[in-house]
């Protein structure tokens, strides 16, 4: 571990301050660091060139940092600085003693399967996106319905009218997901979750795919409103009639220290407030 990326969140009035703290620790280590101020939206950042990241926010920056690292292999280690992080899971007091551990070589380190996915555009490949998360397909204005055609491993599931659909990792199924009224997925199962959002048909249901499955989604020509797919809900990208959207497990994991499936269901407690019995007592 030679060179290290610090990505700062701007939002985070903590994160400048740790981030020099940090700089300082690495730097009597003698390894070179350089800064990368992130303000909560997709960015071009090359992260190639370092051996791992450290990044000093919540759950999003975690997201920012995994679809630039997975593909390069390089370990993402991930210090909490908003709420109680599903992702983010080394806390604030705790990253001197963690950071040693890492760099020692003695903390593990957890892969968290991404989702792939593809825009086809009159046969052709319009953009390509890399998620660890969740991939949403929606209409470009709030409170719009749009028109889908899905299938799964070339199976029709049939058409969908709605504010659009939710396709999400097991690590994503926390997030949107859950809130649209999907399951929520143990991150080690490497599922995708199809959920549909206020679909206009009481019989559409959330669905748990294998780690196998290929989703495809047809934007349907419609005279309502135009849409648009978001990746980790930071990359935009704006679609148009007939595009069909390509979703499938990517070959890529990111590589997340102090990320551990304990720690996981010690989030799922503290936010879903699971208090052990009716009255919110630890013994009730």
């Amino acid at each position: 571990m030679k060179k290290c990326l610090i990505v700062v969140n701007t939002d985070k009035t903590q994160s400048e301050i740790l981030g020099i703290d940090i700089a300082n620790f690495l730097k009597e280590r003698g390894i070179e660091y350089e800064f990368l101020d992130f303000n909560g939206r997709e960015q071009n950042a090359e992260f190639s060139h370092f051996d791992f990241v450290v990044t000093l926010g919540g759950d999003g920056t975690v997201l920012f940092a995994s679809r630039g690292c997975a593909p390069c292999g390089i370990p993402v280690f991930p210090v909490n600085l908003g709420e109680f992080g599903f992702i983010a899971g080394i806390r604030p007091c705790d990253w001197r003693a963690e950071l040693e551990k890492f760099l020692a070589g003695k903390m593990p380190i957890t892969r968290r399967a991404m989702l792939f996915a593809s825009v086809v555009r009159a046969g052709k490949v319009a953009h390509e996106f890399l998620a660890l998360n969740d991939i949403v397909v929606s209409a470009k204005s709030a409170a719009k319905t749009i028109s889908l055609d899905i299938s799964a491993n070339s199976s029709p599931l049939g058409h969908f009218k709605a504010d659009g659909v939710i396709v999400a990792s097991s690590t994503g199924s926390t997030a949107y997901s859950a809130s649209a009224g999907g399951p929520i997925v143990d991150p080690e199962l490497n599922a995708l979750v199809l959920t549909p959002l206020n679909p206009f048909s009481l019989s559409a249901r959330p669905i748990v795919f294998g780690e196998r499955a290929t989703l495809r989604i047809r934007i349907v020509p419609s005279r309502n409103h135009s849409a648009i797919i978001t990746v980790d809900g930071q990359e935009p990208f704006a679609l148009e009639d007939d595009d069909e959207i390509e979703i499938k497990k990517s070959g890529h994991d990111a590589l997340l220290a102090g990320a551990s499936v304990e720690k996981f269901y010690d989030a799922l407690r503290f936010k879903l407030n699971w208090s052990g019995g009716p009255a919110g007592g630890k013994h009730a």
